[in-house]
């Protein structure tokens, strides 16, 4: 009986695991609905009033569906993994369960009469199969369920390619919509004119951002600031990234070469958006020294919002954006179904190839903006 007992006992260990996270399935099926509201979203788009902010907000939705449906495919994979090891690191004594299971099924009545001892022999094992035979059926019955959680796990992978592909096709429409009809857009307000020539001495005077951002700082625009309609500074704590990504480095967290910057660091998948978490006025936007494209806000005097490592740049220097305005995107090659779907079953981010810097700076200096974005205050 010793080898029953230790099947017996493998399996409660081994069916007794649950998913510690939300079920792949609905993580799915909760993007694909995502998914599908950022595509009637995008067939609006054409007719509303602002078709700027509401390309803006289609992007979004598509983005943080595919980043759903993404992470449900990724759990999903991983679970069925985990079954495959379980299941390939038993093998042996799920191997003798099943032919337990098979004998006491196969078996019949006259031949369990039938035992080398003799009758009590013969009664002794029947009591004995009698107790364990429940056991083993529900052993099996849970085996069985984790064979048919494989299976949907697959059925689910196969099935999100419709929507996935869809949904990589959407987000490459809005985004071609989008760089159209700002540049078609001509209702913003413009707080000053940008003395090009001005701005160019500064960059060709300078070598560090640090001193862009100073000089640019003090250069007389000749108007309040109309931006701030809000207090920036009750703002803290309250703001949303500017990009959808994750924390890689924080403020002062030296690299990899131990260079130390003033900012957050945060990686961001190719082509993902960037918009304005507070109302500014655009001070610059353009390649900066070795930091790519960057975009310069003023969300209220004295105070410089600067993103860093942009590939594509929207909106005139002087204007004023609301909130939640397009600034650009990020670098990277466009995303497809073959491109997409490798990165799946990868933990570790990689997949997250962007950084966009962000430093902000109050009164001429660099202050710690960890504390001023929800996402990143502790």
């Amino acid at each position: 009986m010793k080898p029953v007992l230790a099947i017996l006992l493998m399996l409660q260990l081994f069916c007794g695991g649950a998913l510690a996270q939300a079920d792949p399935a609905t993580l799915a099926q909760d993007a694909a609905s995502q998914l599908n509201a950022a595509h009637r979203a995008l067939n609006e788009a054409s007719g509303a009033r602002d078709r700027v902010a509401a390309l803006t907000q289609t992007i979004r939705g598509y983005e943080n569906g595919l980043d759903a449906l993404r992470e449900g495919l990724r759990r999903a994979a991983i679970r069925e993994n985990a079954i495959r090891l379980e299941f390939e690191s038993e093998s042996s004594r799920v191997s003798r369960l099943l032919g337990v299971l098979l004998n006491i099924q196969s078996a019949s009545g006259p031949l369990l009469l039938l035992h080398p001892s003799g009758p009590l022999g013969t009664a002794r094992s029947g009591m004995i199969v009698s107790d364990i035979t429940p056991a083993l059926q529900q052993q099996a019955a849970d085996l069985r369920r984790r064979l048919e959680e494989v299976s949907l796990l697959r059925a689910l992978q196969e099935s999100a390619a419709g929507s996935l592909e869809e949904g990589l096709q959407g987000v490459q429409i809005a985004r071609t919509e989008l760089s159209k009809a700002i540049s078609e857009r001509t209702d913003l307000p413009q707080r000053f004119l940008s003395d090009p020539q001005q701005v160019q001495r500064l960059i060709d005077s300078t070598e560090t951002l640090d001193g862009f951002a100073t000089g640019l700082a003090q250069i007389d625009t000749g108007n309040e600031n109309s931006a701030e309609t809000l207090n920036f500074s009750q703002s803290k704590g309250t703001l949303a990234l500017p990009v959808s990504g994750t924390l890689l480095r924080a403020f002062n967290e030296p690299d990899a070469a131990g260079i130390r910057r003033p900012g957050l660091l945060i990686a961001t998948r190719p082509l993902s958006l960037v918009t304005t978490p507070w109302p500014a006025t655009l001070r610059y936007r353009g390649p900066l020294l070795d930091y790519g494209n960057v975009m310069i806000l003023e969300p209220s005097a004295d105070t410089l919002l600067v993103l860093a490592g942009l590939s594509q740049v929207y909106g005139e220097v002087g204007q004023v954006l609301p909130p939640d305005t397009a600034l650009g995107l990020m670098g990277g090659e466009e995303l497809n179904i073959n491109t997409f779907l490798p990165g799946v079953t990868n933990t570790t981010g990689s997949d997250q190839t962007e950084t966009l810097y962000i430093e902000l700076r109050m009164d001429g200096e660099p202050v710690d903006p960890t504390q001023w974005f929800a996402e990143t205050k502790e």
